[in-house]
This record gives structure tokens, C-alpha cells and sequence, in this order.
């Protein structure tokens, strides 16, 4: 391709977030920096000077001084502001107007807005509460909640004492609960009575009651209505209602305990289905500065814009949205299906709230084109400047459903990073163009890098990405590890002194990236590394092919492809449509990705934030044990592909 599918124009770069940030750089530091490119190259060259105008640019509130960057030649071991000290929540709660906080919609069941006054006044009410309960920093806070107001307020009164965060959706299995909110054993645990999907209603009470009896940390379950008005909580020991936890409690000025910039702030899981999950936990100071610099800088989020990101509060893109407020935005919170009661309500609600950004899944943006949906030609979205796709690589192909069936004037910033730093290593720039089937830069301030398997880097060659250089929002460990040996196993043990993300990507001739899927799922028929995002984006062409998986199974000592297909309703996997698929898949990308077996499933077993689970197959099908299968929204799926006689020739 040799044109751009989209350029912002010259007004709207100048009125950039980033253009006025290049200005002040250029002030501050004495540098002449022309766009982004110039000032990533400042960014990785002057890293202190660099993150110093971040703070200063988006106006962190805390006690500052002290040096920015110290020992910063250790990955890990390098530390950011180690002298500062701050609180999230203070960032966040910076309104305190009749302009809208929150807006959410529980699909079409519930609607509510909170303006930011209401907003900083239920906090207050629930911070005094948490401290009677005898909550303080480092304490931990859990949330098994719905994607709704009460779970940004609970976030923000937990963080304001200085407390520990840390939440997962209400569609987990007591087991996958225990797995997570067991290993870090928090003091209060906030629920709903029940939550809505895909138009039925759902009762969490039996749930908690169970998981919470095998948690003696415990002092207390707070319980929020949400499908009753006056849910009953008597069957939970120790809970107690939201109104009645509050209810001695007045609005008042919230006594903000700033902590030391790295002091923690949220603990994250691991997705993956190769064990117990991980805890990851993440500083104050650095996630915050990171998300900060994504939404004001890489997103051009601006005061009262108004921001979408369809997620769920096990995934770390719900820690990235609720950050919004603290760039003044307006956000637009969402619980339950896309697809319900059909598959325009988002945008039904974007046209609504005329969302500014919005914010989605690379497999939500397939569904709509295989549901061959076309919200612009029935909705409004003049407001609409971003959306952003992420959770697993977006094909070219969905670039093109953005552009033709969403918005022609939309910067389409497909972004990319993870739990592991709460953030994106890659992902938008405002004012640059976006190339079909590429994220638009690296992110400012990360020493991206792409490794051959020498661990030498390269251009326009596929290879692993690493970040060569310290980064604020690294985690600063694992949970339960006190010698730091699992955190440093994860990520420096490949390259020493150098992050080792795991993912298989490009860099290309444009400056931009392609993200061809994990490097622990990447096959390897005949020593050659294929990435599986080239062979997904090659049979979802395909009409009749609803989705897929595919994996290398060890073979007669090499590795062979096998593609799991599951077809649309009707469909049949005859020696046609196997031929077919193997000659686009021959086409589209070379012969060496073609399958040596194309087999019929009836479902892809996936996480709960909706990543398909290519080693849990591998595992399956190699008859190996798969560990922390609670990890997964639809387990029963993998006995699909046990035994299987197809794979025995």
C-alpha cells in the first residue's frame, strides 16, 4: 500500500495534546523536535528530562523533588522520583463540578450518570468507612464486581487510604477467585448481588458466599445492588449492604495519604493457563505517569472528551480506562454482552454519550464484520476522533472494517502491551498517519526494540520485542516473592538487563509495528517461526469460518500446523472447503503456513477477557496437564480437542 488509510489534518494536529507538549519541550529543554519522531528519539535519550516534562505537562499533584531517574542503567532495579510521594486517587478526584464523572449502561437494563461532585462525595463517605474498618496503606482491597460506578468509587476510596487494589469480573468460578484473591489475601472484598448477560440475570450471592468462607482475611464483604434494589445479604457471612457500610459516614474533604511514588497500588493477574496466576503488582507513581502520558499524549484525551473502553474489571484496559478522570474526562462504563439485545447497542451508546474515544477488542471488531454490521450508516459518531483496538493483534482486514463500515475520519491507533506494565509498548500517535494492518509507534519513553534470535535488533524482519531501557510502569515485582527470583525469571532471564515482552513482532519500513501473536505460541514447522496471527488473518476471510486456533504438534521429530476451525451455522468441513482453506491460507501468506490438518470444532476455548488459548490446546492435545483452567470463560471447550482422532495420522 502506498498511501496512509488516514492523516489527521493540520488543525487537528495543531491543536494536539502532543504538539503543544513538543512546543514545551522545545521551551523548556532548548531542543528544535519536529513531531513524533523527534521526540521519541529525545524521550529514549533523555529519559529523566523526559519523564520530569510528563509530570510537569499533565500536572501530577503530589510532594515532589528529589532526583527523577536513579541507578538507571538496572533493568530491574532502576527507580523513578524516589523521593516523591503521591496518591492515585487525589490525581484522579482533581473535579469536583456538576459535569459528568460516570455514565454506565448495565446493557439495556440500568442506566445512571454521577456528575464528579457526586462522585468525589461517595468516595469520601466510603474512605471514612474503609479506615473505621481498619484499612490502611498496603492493606488490599478486592473487587468481584460488574464494570460499574461503585467499582471506580470502591477503587478510588481503597487507594485514597493508601490501600492495595485488586479486582476480577463476577463470571469467575469460585475456584478461579480463590486462585487470585486467596494468594493476596485481602482485608475488605466489595460484590454485586447479581450482574446482567446477554439479557439474563445472573445472582453472584451463592458464589461469594462460598469463596468468601475459604478467606479468613476477610472482615468484611460489602455488598452493592445492582439486579435488586435491596439485595439480601444474609447468606454472606460478615457482609454487610454498600447503604448501610456508608450510612454513619458524611461527605467531606477526603484525607488523601500520599505514599511513595513506587509504593503499590493495583495487583494484576496473569491470564495465561500454565499455572497458578501470577500477581503482578504495579507502583502508584508509575502507573499513573504512564497512563497519563497514553491518554493525554498517544490518545489527545482532553477535558470533558468523553471515553469508551468495552472491558470487564478483570482486564488491565478496566485500570487504564477508570486513569481517564484523571485527565478530566468523562467515562463511558459499560457491563454485560456487545452483542445484547444485538450488536449496535455500543454504538448506540457511543452516539448517545458522543463518545470521543472508543475503545475495543481486535475479535469484537471481526465480529461485527462477520456480522456484517455497519453502525455509520445508522449512527451519529460526529463526536467520535479514536478508536483503539487491542487484546490480540487487528488484521488488516479490520482495519478496513474501521474505515469503511465505522468512521472515514477516525485515527484507528490498534495498541499493544499488556498486564505484565498495565499500559502499551506500542500503540497511537495523534498527529501521524495510520499504514493498514500496522500500530501506528512505539510508545514514547519505551526502548522498544525488535531481537533476531541472535539477540541482535532488526529492521523489517520479524524477531522478539524487547525494551532495552528502564520504564516507569514496570512492575515493581510479583506478589509473594521476596528475593524477586519469579519477577526476574519472567522478563530479564532471555536478555540480561533487558525486558523480554514475549511478543513476535515487525518493525516497519514506515516506523510502525506488527504484532504477529505470543512467541511461546509461535509454530515452528521446519525450524521456521510462523507467527499465528498470519494464518488467523488468512482463514477469517473466509465466510463459512466463524473462528479459530491453531498449534504445532510435535510430529515424527519435527512440528506440524494443525488449524482447529469452527464454522458458521450450516457449514460443513468437506475436502472443498479444506482445500479452500488451505489455498488461502497458501496465497495470503506463504506454503510454509499452510496446515498439515484442518479440523472441525464446536467452540475455541478462550480467557475471560476473550484471548483464544493456543498453549492450553497444545497442552491437550500432547496430553499434558493444563494447570489453572479457571483462567478460562469456557473450559468444558478443551475436552473438544482430547484424543482426537484426526491427529493420530
Amino acid at each position: 500500500m502506498t498511501e496512509p488509510l488516514w492523516q489527521p489534518s493540520r488543525e487537528r494536529i495543531a491543536d494536539a495534546n502532543l504538539t503543544a507538549f513538543i512546543a514545551r519541550v522545545n521551551r523548556d529543554q532548548g531542543t528544535q523536535l519536529s513531531g513524533y519522531d523527534d521526540l521519541y528519539d529525545w524521550s529514549i535519550a533523555e529519559p529523566a528530562r523526559f519523564w520530569q516534562t510528563v509530570w510537569d505537562f499533565c500536572g501530577v499533584t503530589a510532594d515532589a523533588g528529589g532526583p527523577v531517574l536513579v541507578d538507571g542503567d538496572k533493568m530491574p532495579g532502576a527507580r523513578f522520583f524516589p523521593e516523591a510521594r503521591v496518591n492515585f486517587a487525589e490525581n484522579l478526584l482533581r473535579r469536583r463540578d456538576n459535569g459528568d464523572a460516570l455514565v454506565f449502561w448495565g446493557e439495556d437494563k440500568v442506566k445512571r450518570r454521577l456528575s464528579h461532585r457526586a462522585v468525589y462525595e461517595q468516595v469520601s463517605r466510603l474512605t471514612q468507612a474503609l479506615a473505621a474498618e481498619g484499612v490502611g496503606p498496603g492493606d488490599r482491597v478486592a473487587g468481584f464486581l460488574p464494570n460499574m460506578p461503585e467499582t471506580v468509587i470502591a477503587m478510588l476510596a481503597a487507594t485514597a487510604l493508601g490501600a492495595v487494589w485488586s479486582s476480577c469480573s463476577p463470571d469467575f468460578g469460585v475456584q478461579g477467585v480463590l486462585d487470585r484473591f486467596g494468594q493476596i489475601e485481602p482485608k475488605v472484598l466489595f460484590c454485586a448481588d447479581g450482574y446482567y448477560y446477554n439479557g439474563k440475570t445472573l445472582d453472584s450471592r451463592p458464589r461469594v458466599a462460598e469463596f468468601t468462607a475459604q478467606m479468613p482475611s476477610l472482615t468484611k464483604i460489602v455488598v452493592v445492588p445492582y439486579v435488586e434494589a435491596a439485595p439480601d445479604v444474609s447468606a454472606i457471612d460478615r457482609a454487610v449492604s454498600l447503604a448501610d457500610f456508608v450510612a454513619p459516614f458524611e461527605a467531606g474533604e477526603i484525607a488523601f495519604a500520599r505514599q511513595p511514588f513506587n509504593a503499590p497500588l493495583y495487583i494484576m493477574f496473569s491470564s495465561g493457563t500454565t499455572g497458578k496466576p501470577k500477581c503482578i503488582v504495579h507502583g502508584i507513581g508509575g502507573t499513573l505517569l504512564q497512563h497519563l502520558k497514553e491518554h493525554k499524549l498517544l490518545c489527545d484525551v482532553k477535558p470533558d472528551d468523553r471515553v469508551f473502553y468495552f472491558t470487564t474489571c478483570g482486564w488491565m484496559m478496566w485500570n487504564w480506562l477508570v486513569s481517564g478522570l484523571a485527565s478530566e474526562a468523562t467515562l463511558l462504563l459499560y457491563d454485560g454482552s456487545p452483542f445484547a439485545p444485538d450488536g449496535n447497542i455500543l454504538f448506540d451508546f457511543a452516539e448517545a454519550e458522543k463518545a470521543t474515544l472508543f475503545g475495543t477488542s481486535a475479535k469484537y471488531i471481526d465480529a461485527l464484520g462477520k456480522a456484517g454490521l455497519d453502525p455509520q450508516s445508522n449512527h451519529d459518531l460526529s463526536a467520535l476522533r479514536l478508536v483503539t483496538s487491542t487484546g490480540s493483534p487487528l488484521v488488516p482486514e479490520g482495519f478496513d472494517y474501521v474505515y469503511q463500515h465505522i468512521k472515514k475520519d477516525v485515527c484507528l491507533s490498534s495498541i499493544a502491551g499488556g498486564t505484565d506494565i498495565i499500559s502499551c509498548f506500542v500503540g497511537g500517535n495523534p498527529v501521524g498517519p495510520v499504514w493498514r494492518g500496522e500500530i501506528q509507534r512505539r510508545g514514547l519513553g519505551m526502548a522498544v526494540e525488535v531481537y533476531n534470535d541472535r539477540g541482535q535488533p532488526v529492521h523489517g524482519e520479524k524477531g522478539e520485542l524487547v525494551c532495552v531501557k528502564p520504564f516507569p510502569c514496570m512492575p515493581i515485582g510479583f506478589w509473594d516473592d521476596p528475593d524477586g527470583a519469579r519477577y526476574r525469571a519472567a522478563y530479564f532471564e532471555t536478555y540480561p538487563n533487558i525486558w523480554h515482552h514475549g511478543d513476535f513482532v515487525e518493525l516497519t519500513e514506515h516506523g510502525g509495528i506488527i504484532v504477529y501473536g505470543r512467541s511461546d505460541a509461535t509454530l515452528n514447522p521446519g525450524g521456521v517461526r510462523i507467527g499465528t496471527a498470519e494464518i488467523y488473518r488468512q482463514v477469517e476471510k473466509l465466510g463459512a469460518v466463524e473462528e479459530s486456533i491453531v498449534i504445532g504438534q510435535d510430529w515424527q521429530g519435527d512440528v506440524r500446523v494443525v488449524l482447529f476451525v469452527k464454522l458458521r451455522p450450516g457449514a460443513v468441513l468437506d475436502d472443498d472447503l479444506v482445500a479452500q482453506i488451505k489455498a488461502q491460507i497458501r496465497s495470503g501468506a506463504t506454503p510454509r503456513h499452510v496446515p498439515a490438518k484442518v479440523v472441525q470444532v464446536a467452540d475455541i476455548p478462550r480467557t475471560k477477557s476473550g484471548k483464544i488459548v493456543e498453549l492450553a490446546v497444545r497442552d491437550i492435545v500432547h496430553d499434558r496437564a493444563v494447570k489453572n483452567i479457571e483462567a478460562l470463560a469456557n473450559p468444558e471447550a478443551l475436552e473438544l480437542y482430547r484424543g482426537l482422532e484426526e491427529l493420530r495420522s
